[in-house]
């Protein structure tokens, strides 16, 4: 490993990444007006987007009463006066259409070694019909209103008062419970609630009973809820380790409803651009392939730092939501050792012998080997809503173009 690629990442294994709170992006997300909307992939020209892409992000103006209806939103976005930003760029990361607005409330996740904070929005809830899925309803805007009138400001007084929660700890039980920390977060979950609870508990002594009832009413029933924290304990990893100069190790992979983009640590901000990911679907009853619909996602980040589908042998209960069989899962885990840099030091595998996870996505191992990244997600349809699971392949040509622009390995 090269000295860059070391201190990367060092940078990103040991970055300890801790919620601090829960408050609306409005108030902490960099660069973020009451005008502006975020959403998944590298930057786009408003042209650009299409589909359920593009119907969450005029919905969104909706939402946040930027505009009366879409075409009035449209008419606001082409004028400039209501800005689209890219996800990554403002320091947060999006699922599946990545939809971020000023008043929605977002987890604050900051390194206590390194300072640098990452941000994601709440989990919408379990039904398939969610404005990140290109869907926006009444039965939508009740529980985006809930996020951000009641179980957000619930939740960032709960960790307030509990000064804090690190994720890690979190993550690295999860992981000898079955989770791999993308498509599968029930323990996850478990766990992050037990951490609340004595502030939940405390709270709703001081007045916020009501609160608190609906709050463990949603934890009870969100299998997914921990995803949103582990996208953003990710972005803070990475983000810690971008930058090293002359590093080769991927710091962030992206998607839109075009293409997927990466960005590496030592080539600054640029992105990498390729076609979409190939996939091996499961679908819910009903549809097929002909519905996917690509309209995003970011959540993927969780890869980057050696989670989901680089600890898919912690997680054979996949089976059942995403398809595949443990064997073709272990394969999978396995070669991902060959494009990274080392093993994570604290997300580790029971069933490899507790062998460390793979991270450290580098560029030019994924050349050399023609080995690229494994990624577990949910897939959305052409209608909206989300319709089924998969496994993703990333694509070769961006890692290409970015060994390229790295030039020779020193050494």
């Amino acid at each position: 490993m090269t000295t860059a690629n070391a201190t990367a990442f060092t940078r990103l294994t040991t970055a300890e990444p801790v919620l601090v709170d829960v408050r609306p992006a409005g108030e902490v997300v960099p660069g973020m007006t009451p005008q502006t909307i975020l959403t998944s992939g590298a930057p786009l020209p408003w042209e650009a987007y299409r589909g359920g892409q593009r119907r969450a992000i005029l919905h969104a103006a909706v939402y946040e009463e930027l505009a009366a209806d879409p075409e009035e939103a449209e008419a606001a976005i082409r004028a400039g006066w209501i800005p689209i930003g890219a996800c990554h760029e403002h320091g947060c990361v999006g699922s599946v259409a990545g939809i971020y607005t000023a008043s929605m409330p977002v987890l604050v996740v900051e390194s206590a070694r390194h300072g640098n904070r990452g941000f994601c929005n709440l989990y919408e809830g379990e039904s398939r019909k969610r404005l990140n899925y290109g869907v926006f309803d009444e039965e939508v805007r009740r529980g985006l209103d809930y996020l951000g009138g009641s179980l957000g400001p619930l939740l960032g007084a709960a960790v307030r008062r509990a000064g804090g929660i690190p994720l890690v700890p979190i993550i690295r039980r999860a992981l000898h419970m079955g989770d791999e920390l993308h498509s599968r977060n029930t323990a996850a979950t478990l766990l992050f609630s037990r951490e609340l609870f004595p502030a939940l508990l405390e709270l709703a002594g001081d007045g916020w009973d009501d609160e608190v009832r609906d709050a463990l009413r949603f934890l009870r029933d969100a299998d997914y809820f921990f995803l949103r924290l582990s996208m953003a304990a990710a972005k803070t990893m990475a983000d810690a380790a971008h930058g090293v100069a002359g590093s080769s190790m991927v710091t962030a992979m992206t998607l839109s409803c075009r293409e997927y983009a990466i960005r590496v640590s030592g080539l600054g901000g640029r992105w990498f651009r390729g076609p979409l990911p190939t996939v091996e679907a499961k679908l819910f009853e009903g549809f097929t392939e002909d519905d996917i619909e690509w309209i995003g996602g970011e959540s993927h980040i969780t890869e980057t730092v050696g989670l989901g589908g680089f600890a898919q042998a912690a997680a054979f209960g996949l089976q059942a939501y995403q398809g595949g069989g443990p064997e073709a899962m272990v394969a999978n885990n396995l070669a991902m050792y060959d494009i990274t840099l080392g093993e994570h030091p604290d997300f580790k595998i029971p069933y490899l012998g507790f062998r460390g996870s793979p991270t450290g996505i580098d560029v030019r191992r994924v050349v050399a080997t023609g080995v690229v990244p494994v990624i577990d997600g949910g897939l959305a349809g052409k209608d909206g809503g989300q319709i089924g699971a998969g496994v993703l392949k990333a694509p070769l040509a961006c890692f290409i173009d970015a060994a390229r622009a790295l030039g020779p390995a020193a050494g």
